[in-house]
């Protein structure tokens, strides 16, 4: 499935600059700087589309040079009018490096090698195959128990790059699972369908390419989120036997897949919490040589009392929580067997804003969210709060993921380039 960008999306990381060249230009050079003393490698950027002169109505695809090297790069229409409003690249800087980039207009697709993708399948009925989509409205009264079966493939969508995957169960439980990758290639498109096309629990198992290891039960999964209001935790969504869902409109799509970048976006409509409606937002997003996904969410309707949970299951956890600060983020990391029957050492975390932090507390284990910790977030009516997913399965190309205190590193470093800033400058 290739999908175009159909909605505006902010990535916070993504350094859009303030530069001293605000003029618009051919593009011919394009000079990054990475303001940080901090190596970082594959840092996101994107420049908007202002920042150049570019014809109307043609049709180009962006050649980014720097030392004869080629850098992967793709164009992104975020609006879904048809035009191209960002250009988005991944690369990687020493410490306080400054590239020259040379900027070529092709007419031909380059053709980068794919490193990120989103898989979706879909059947109306039972007995009908599973087809691919790339969007989907499911109401309050069309969740899994009330259907009578499982309508979507894998559950919901899933996500991933060259590294690790993920899914969400669009089924109306909203968790985030985690799917092991043994191998840099994307998954096959048929992950959790059979030959007759039918959707099939068949990722349980283990593949050259990996499998599901993650548990999540009635946690929120690895990236969830809930609502803490007048001490009581509002899940978004439901559990498996709940037959009416507590969002009245979920509507999903595909935003982007592209080898440097897939989107996917859920609209909640008229969320029902503590008495009060919500309308919510969310942006997942996904991009090479990072063992997560940065997940935005944006909620309407808040009386102002409200606090934002972002969940981190503790199922089959036995070790503490380590929570470390890191640059801009608070890390709050769990590492031990946390895979299916406690198979695989796997480390998770997530990445929450240290300047909205308000610590943590633990899930109970009855009602309609448990076992997992939760990270209060302050949250402020119609704001963007983002926060980063990751998870190092032993089994995946780092083996070193095994170790403790290797995947804390990995995090906390993660943390400060996710915090480097790189200043972008246009000129001819």
């Amino acid at each position: 499935m290739k999908t175009q960008f159909y909605l505006s999306i902010t990535l916070g990381f993504l350094i859009l600059s303030c530069c001293k060249a605000q003029q618009k230009t051919t593009g011919t050079k394009i000079t990054l700087t990475n303001t940080s003393e901090l190596a970082v490698p594959q840092k996101a950027i994107a420049i908007k589309r202002n920042r150049f002169l570019v014809k109307e109505g043609s049709k180009v695809y962006p050649i980014l040079i720097h030392k004869k090297d080629t850098i992967p790069a793709q164009l992104n229409d975020l609006d879904g009018d048809g035009k191209w409003d960002e250009l988005f690249l991944v690369t990687d800087f020493a410490a306080n490096e400054k590239k020259i980039v040379e900027l070529k207009w092709s007419a031909i697709d380059p053709k980068f090698p794919i490193k990120t993708s989103v898989r979706f399948g879909k059947r109306e009925a039972k007995d009908l195959p599973v087809q691919p989509a790339t969007e989907e409205v499911l109401m309050a009264n069309q969740v899994h128990k009330k259907l009578g079966f499982q309508k979507y493939q894998t559950d919901g969508p899933t996500w991933e790059n060259d590294k690790v995957g993920f899914r969400h169960y669009l089924d109306g439980r909203n968790s985030k699972d985690v799917f092991g990758k043994k191998l840099p290639a994307i998954t096959p498109e048929n992950v959790g369908i059979n030959s007759k096309g039918a959707v099939e629990d068949n990722y349980h198992v283990m593949y050259d390419w990996g499998r599901d290891i993650f548990p999540v039960g009635s946690s929120a999964g690895l990236g969830g989120y809930a609502l803490l209001i007048n001490d009581k935790i509002n899940r978004l969504g439901i559990l498996t036997n709940d037959t009416l869902n507590n969002i009245e409109k979920t509507t999903f799509k595909i935003v982007s897949e592209g080898p440097v970048n897939s989107v996917l976006s859920y609209k909640y409509q008229n969320w029902e919490a503590s008495g009060n409606k919500y309308q919510v937002q969310e942006t997942t997003s996904i991009w090479p040589g990072m063992y997560g996904y940065k997940n935005t969410v944006k909620i309407d309707g808040l009386k102002g009392k409200e606090i934002f949970l972002a969940a981190i299951s503790n199922l089959n956890n036995k070790n503490p929580l380590k929570v470390v600060e890191a640059a801009d983020w608070v890390c709050l990391i769990e590492h031990d067997y946390l895979t299916y029957e406690r198979t695989w050492i796997l480390g998770t975390a997530i990445l929450v804003p240290k300047k909205s932090y308000k610590g943590y507390i633990e899930a109970p284990k009855t009602g309609q969210l448990t076992d997992s910790y939760l990270a209060k977030l302050s949250v402020e009516n119609n704001k963007e709060i983002s926060y980063y997913v990751i998870a190092g399965w032993e089994l995946s190309a780092d083996p070193n993921f095994k170790d403790a205190t290797y995947f804390s590193n990995y995090v906390t470093t993660l943390a400060k380039q996710l915090s480097a800033k790189i200043n972008v400058e246009t000129g001819k």
